[in-house]
């Protein structure tokens, strides 16, 4: 299925569906934006990267047998069926050769109860971190560990946040600050380009309507060309920072009027920034409300 055909399906009726139930699953939201990237069909697969002409060979480098697409790195490769044969017995039994993962998705939520779904995106999420590791030199763990490993990731963070829930309501209402209904947020980012070393600074701030910061992130960032590319970099980083830590509204601002400009156009962008502008974008349609901004 091309891109654009994923895009209007996941605007239909099972689109919403589907959208409504990953935001809704009682898991971390990086995994959440992992989801929500895997069906948009968006991760840096090599399918993905020879349709925007950086590769040029989409064979999967683990079978060598099919092309490497989002659904085959997730659930169709051999390597993968080793892991479903320990999970869940709908999973072992589960539907293979689907168009990717939005369809995928929608079979799966027709099958599997609500914990199990839970489950099921956390193996997803762990599958794509182990793949991406045996790619670049490490091992593959045992398919055991890794079905044990998601099990207990998800029962730690749902009994951390039972916890959390459990503290709020015993919580004197007095103590606890909500903000009003008409609070705006907004997310600030920048970067700072080290030529000489090869290397990029991003860094990214969330504020209330009082000017009171709420969240914020500096990481490294990678050498780049130039400072343009290290902008779009940084932008891209910020907006997933921001939904990583639960923000669903927002105004992004940013002080190139370049990059403010490409996020925000309606065109599809056909420069070598494109992949990036189309990550930032479908990250954007992915929130509840947004409005882009040049300082």
């Amino acid at each position: 299925m091309r891109r654009e055909n994923v895009a209007k399906s996941s605007g239909g009726c099972a689109g919403k569906r589907i959208w409504a139930a990953l935001w809704k699953l009682k898991i971390p939201n990086k995994v959440k934006v992992f989801a929500w990237r895997a069906c948009n069909d968006i991760l840096p697969t090599k399918m993905n990267l020879v349709n925007r002409r950086i590769i040029a060979d989409a064979a999967c480098p683990i079978c060598t047998r099919f092309p490497e697409t989002t659904v085959h790195v997730l659930w169709d490769c051999d390597a993968d069926q080793d892991v479903w044969a320990g999970s869940l017995k709908l999973l072992q039994r589960g539907k293979h050769g689907l168009l990717d993962m939005f369809q995928l998705m929608e079979y799966l939520m027709e099958q599997l109860a609500w914990e199990d779904l839970e489950l099921m995106v956390v193996q997803a999420w762990l599958i794509w971190t182990q793949w991406n590791r045996v790619i670049h030199g490490g091992r593959f763990h045992d398919p055991g560990w890794l079905n044990k490993r998601a099990m207990e990731y998800l029962e730690d963070y749902q009994a951390i946040q039972n916890q959390f829930d459990v503290d709020q309501v015993q919580q004197p209402s007095r103590d606890s600050w909500k903000p009003l209904p008409s609070s705006v947020y907004k997310l600030n980012f920048d970067v700072a380009v080290f030529f000489g070393l090869d290397r990029t600074r991003f860094g990214a701030v969330v504020r209330n309507d009082k000017g009171e910061v709420m969240a914020a992130m500096l990481a490294k960032g990678p050498p780049v060309f130039c400072s343009e590319e290290a902008e779009f970099l940084a932008c891209r980083k910020a907006i997933e920072f921001a939904t990583d830590v639960g923000f669903s509204e927002f105004i992004v601002e940013g002080d190139n009027s370049s990059v403010m400009q490409a996020i925000s156009s309606p065109n599809k962008d056909e420069s070598l920034m494109g992949n990036v502008v189309g990550d930032i974008q479908q990250m954007l349609r992915g929130l509840y409300w947004v409005n882009v901004e040049f300082t």
